[in-house]
């Protein structure tokens, strides 16, 4: 199994959030980057737009695929990483931490009652693969 970090929520979506107060920083899941392979180019939102739960912020190209990248929570991006567009493959190495994406101001916290916890998407992972 993948690393899954005990202090970040994730989705169904592959896609994890650490939060810290009002604030959500946001990137996919190590293993969202090991099933997608080498990852070529990153499309994210510019600083101060809006993103919405459950509807696209960006995508993501890799040697296997190109998916869209789906909000886990709705505000205002106030910070987009550009180190990651010079250094793509921080999102494979370093998926938790400098290969994060963006930072988002929560506008609902109650968003994040929502997301599954480690041991919960840890057990959403083991079910998908089975389904596979």
């Amino acid at each position: 199994m993948k690393s899954i970090p005990d202090d970040l929520l994730y989705s169904r979506e592959h896609v994890w959030v650490r939060v810290d107060g009002d604030l959500a920083t946001i990137g996919i899941t190590d293993h969202a980057q090991e099933k997608l392979g080498e990852i070529l180019s990153l499309d994210l939102p510019a600083v101060d737009s809006y993103v919405e739960r459950d509807e696209p912020f960006g995508s993501i190209e890799s040697v296997k695929a190109v998916i869209e990248l789906i909000s886990p929570v709705s505000g205002v991006v106030i910070s987009v990483n550009e180190d990651i567009t010079d250094e793509i493959g921080v999102v494979n190495s370093d998926p938790h931490d400098t290969g994060w994406m963006i930072i988002v101001d929560l506008e609902d916290p109650e968003e994040l009652d929502e997301l599954l916890d480690a041991r919960g998407y840890q057990e959403f992972v083991i079910q998908e693969a089975e389904v596979d």
